[in-house]
């Protein structure tokens, strides 16, 4: 997540040439320039001391916090688009609840808190773990000791942003019986389930230092199955979501007031949504189904974030939750 703080207004901006003009005319008054100088320095420091403190309490309680995943959206020709999240997950051995965790994150995000309604999910049989074009496949195995809890690709059509399938991966490893992963618990598997499906929506995160702004958009870690912050979209999320794909808001600045027992904030995005001429969700044959992530150094864009270039001129884009963030 982005964060940009505000600008001071221009009547509080500190004006140096002044200050050297009037320094140099108090000389003839019998005060030496490097006198006045000093005064101004002091007077500065004063000045500048109490912007600090306007400045702090006005960002108090605000976050500047646009989310989109770069330019990524599947096409539709309206709103809301219908997506179907396939449930590979419920032959899982090793971890039994991946499936009710899916249930639970289908719905929080169907229960939108506006501004607009844009997106509503189904889960539905899975068709294996392939990528299958106009749908997210949800799979979990234990896939080892990879370093992630999950992982989320997308794959884009060559030449725009358009989604054309995603999958999302649920690392048994950490999160079996037996397993010492510290924050082995039910809520933490709720909090990774939540983000997965949301990146093949096109979100980005909202925050990734760690803190919770209790959205499952974040990157906390849940320390008990009763520490359940930051498990369900917030209205920053809704937010976003408008702002990608609502040609209302396209262009506007849409805030969202994220009020919680553990957040307090204004969520802003600008809007740049737009309708299709086609629609990429419910298609019927693969695209570059086979395709999987390189994970090669040149790959990687940016925090836990890595783009494979396909044959054709399309884009694998993979999203990783790390094990320790």
């Amino acid at each position: 997540m982005s964060r940009r703080a505000k600008l001071l207004p221009s009547h509080l901006k500190v004006d140096t040439d002044v200050d050297w003009v009037q320094a140099a005319a108090e000389e003839g008054e019998g005060v030496s320039v490097g006198q006045r100088l000093r005064r101004v320095t002091l007077k500065k420091l004063v000045l500048l001391a109490g912007l600090v403190v306007i400045a702090t309490t006005a960002l108090a309680g605000s976050a500047y916090a646009n989310h989109a995943w770069s330019k990524y959206h599947w096409a539709r020709t309206s709103n809301p688009f219908y997506l179907t999240l396939g449930d590979n997950t419920r032959s899982d051995k090793l971890v039994t609840n991946w499936s009710s965790l899916l249930s639970n994150a289908s719905n929080a995000w169907n229960a939108s808190s506006g501004p607009s309604t844009v997106v509503r999910t189904s889960v539905g049989a899975g068709d294996g773990c392939g990528a299958q074009a106009g749908k997210v496949e949800v799979c979990s195995q234990d896939y080892g000791d990879t370093g992630w809890l999950g992982v989320a690709q997308v794959w884009i059509y060559r030449g725009g942003g358009h989604i054309a399938q995603g999958v999302v991966q649920l690392n048994d490893y950490y999160f079996k019986s037996g397993s010492t992963y510290q924050y082995n618990n039910i809520a933490e598997r709720q909090h990774v389930v939540c983000q997965e499906v949301a990146h093949t929506f096109g979100l980005d995160h909202q925050s990734t230092n760690g803190g919770s702004l209790d959205t499952c958009m974040d990157y906390w870690h849940n320390t008990s199955a009763e520490d359940t912050r930051s498990t369900t979209p917030n209205a920053g999320d809704f937010g976003e979501l408008s702002c990608i794909y609502d040609p209302v808001f396209n262009r506007r600045l849409v805030s969202s007031v994220v009020l919680t027992a553990f957040a307090n904030y204004t969520h802003t995005c600008r809007g740049n949504g737009h309708l299709d001429s086609f629609n990429s969700t419910g298609a019927t044959s693969s695209y570059f189904g086979h395709a999987k992530p390189s994970f090669a150094r040149g790959t990687r864009v940016a925090k836990d974030e890595y783009v494979d270039h396909l044959p054709d001129g399309g884009l694998l884009v993979t999203f990783v939750t790390p094990a320790n963030r």
